[in-house]
């Protein structure tokens, strides 16, 4: 998709965490907590 062409992260890993967001009302801190969890370095 072109909304994803030149971000920093994978498409995957956008959508993972707009869901998160979107869906549970957390802030960017939350989701990006949540990621780190699971894994996924996400830098602030």
């Amino acid at each position: 998709m072109k909304y994803f062409k030149g971000k920093q992260f994978k498409k995957d890993i956008i959508l993972v965490a707009v869901g998160y967001y979107c869906r549970f009302s957390l802030s960017y801190r939350d989701v990006s907590e949540i990621l780190k969890e699971r894994g996924v370095l996400m830098l602030d």
